[in-house]
């Protein structure tokens, strides 16, 4: 039975005799779904990398714009998709957007297979990979109705963190796959690097297609809608959810797009881009007629609420950071270390005993999933997840300031892999912490919302967060670009105070509003 007209989770026997067998189907549908979603939107942190290395005609700093298109569509797309369950239903949502994936992961197949493609294709298949970031938000406003309360910290925890895996799953499969033909013929031949290797660089787009082909059945005949008044009342007919669904994306790509063209064909100020697209969205959507747009009236009631607004922060501090380093983390290792630079940052070279960015790259992104659930579970527990997030929040600021001393140390040097594993245990150490943030905040807004308004606020807040795909990538490309890569740390550990104190004012502090 898909539609679901009975739900009441935090009925201790419906939970026992109904409610937990079907909500456990639905995340462990949802998991693999998710992680597919961040393999696509993320593989951009590979594939760039690759591409330098087979001398794609395109500059260090065009390759982490690409990255950093495919973060901005994302983070945009997660907009709407943070009202979505409540128009199309859970079941419908999954389904549809895991299988739209198709779209970006074939194209980029055939696009890679040459590199004469021009740089607008690839453009246009990096904002199409947006739709695994969006997916995101629509995932976590879903799981959250499955579950009671009082295992909100768990259940989001698992759904974020093993969904999250699909960073590190990515950066392991992806170069294995490209070293060989996968699917013969039918995907062209490999493309030689500078050693004479041959490379299979269209198969980091070939491999998913099948995958979210399987995904995309097991969501339409495994996964629930709950129909209750709510939840999503009036689902409809799975055709009518997807014609919605297709109208809010659609906005979403439409405000992305004039974003981009700001920003790259105009040259304006990404910070005064970004709340421009953002507040555009938001606004386009109201534009819906009918049922629409009362369901998104009832739901924009978040706005009104102070404690959205200073959880979008915080949670930006965690999600944000961890997204955003993922998708910089190969790049920036290939640039600081691939190459060797004298005491003013002019590059000298090719380092011949760089790290390969492939074999470390995926451990950052693994443990930052990994530990996610970690961070709810413990959060679910008397300590509580302001007290954990605070906690966390310390521990970023001293790892961002290490990376950032030890970056430059590498970067004013003709033999920077003297400073790497010092580099990378402490980008470790803050993938680490913004993991296990991760999980803590989400469970505070779990604990903090009703009902009603906690799916939104999920979604919204992880859709600002996203951003942080976007703007890491982007600080990191121009700092680069101006020989200063360290500064951008700097305006990270800068934030993360900023987010420390809010977290202690309202959350943390013996006489806080609200103890979480």
């Amino acid at each position: 039975m898909q539609n679901l007209r009975e739900w009441d989770v935090e009925n201790e026997r419906f939970w026992t005799s109904t409610g937990k067998t079907i909500a456990s189907r639905n995340l462990w549908i949802s998991i693999p779904c998710l992680l597919c979603g961040f393999a696509v939107w993320l593989y951009w942190s590979i594939i760039t990398a690759q591409m330098l290395d087979l001398e794609f005609p395109f500059s260090k700093q065009q390759l982490f714009t690409l990255n950093a298109i495919a973060g901005l569509t994302g983070a945009t797309l997660r907009i709407p998709s943070s009202f979505l369950i409540r128009l199309a239903g859970g079941r419908n949502t999954i389904f549809f957007t895991t299988s739209l994936l198709i779209l970006p992961a074939l194209g980029s197949g055939l696009a890679l297979r040459d590199p004469g493609t021009p740089l607008w294709t690839f453009q246009v298949l990096a904002a199409l990979s947006g739709l695994g970031g969006g997916n995101f938000a629509s995932s976590m406003s879903n799981i959250s109705f499955f579950f009671p309360k009082r295992v909100q910290g768990a259940s989001l925890g698992l759904n974020a963190g093993l969904g999250n895996l699909g960073v590190s799953i990515m950066q392991v499969l992806v170069p294995f796959v490209m070293t060989f033909g996968l699917f013969g013929a039918l995907a062209g031949p490999g493309l030689p690097d500078d050693s004479g290797t041959v490379v299979f660089i269209q198969n980091a787009g070939l491999v998913w297609v099948p995958i979210l082909l399987a995904l995309g059945v097991a969501a339409f005949f495994g996964m629930n809608n709950i129909v209750t008044s709510s939840v999503s009342p009036r689902v409809g007919s799975t055709f009518a959810a997807m014609l919605r669904i297709s109208g809010l994306l659609l906005v979403a790509f439409a405000m992305a797009a004039a974003g981009l063209y700001l920003l790259l064909g105009l040259g304006i100020s990404k910070w005064i881009v970004l709340p421009l697209v953002i507040a555009g969205t938001v606004f386009a959507m109201k534009l819906f007629p009918g049922e629409i747009r009362q369901s998104l009236n009832h739901q924009y009631a978040i706005f009104k609420n102070k404690h959205t607004w200073v959880m979008t922060v915080i949670y930006t501090m965690t999600f944000g950071s961890f997204i955003g380093y993922s998708a910089a983390f190969p790049l920036a290792i290939k640039v600081i270390f691939g190459f060797a630079h004298g005491p003013d940052g002019s590059e000298l070279g090719v380092n011949p005993n760089a790290p390969s960015a492939f074999a470390y790259a995926w451990l950052g992104p693994l443990i930052g999933s990994l530990v996610r659930p970690l961070g709810g579970w413990i959060s679910d527990m008397k300590i509580g997840g302001a007290k954990v997030t605070q906690i966390v929040t310390l521990v970023m600021v001293a790892s961002t300031l290490g990376v950032s001393f030890f970056m430059v140390q590498a970067y004013r040097s003709e033999t920077p892999e003297q400073y790497f594993l010092a580099f990378l245990g402490l980008f470790l150490v803050l993938f680490a912490a913004t993991g296990i943030g991760n999980g803590s905040t989400f469970r505070s807004m779990g604990v903090m919302f009703d009902e009603q308004q906690a799916g939104p606020v999920l979604g919204w807040t992880s859709a600002v967060a996203a951003y942080g795909a976007f703007i890491i990538p982007k600080v990191f490309g121009e700092q680069i670009q101006a020989g200063t890569p360290e500064r951008a740390l700097y305006g990270f550990a800068l934030f993360y105070a900023v987010c420390l104190a809010l977290n202690w004012w309202y959350y943390a502090r013996r006489n806080a509003e609200i103890h979480c």
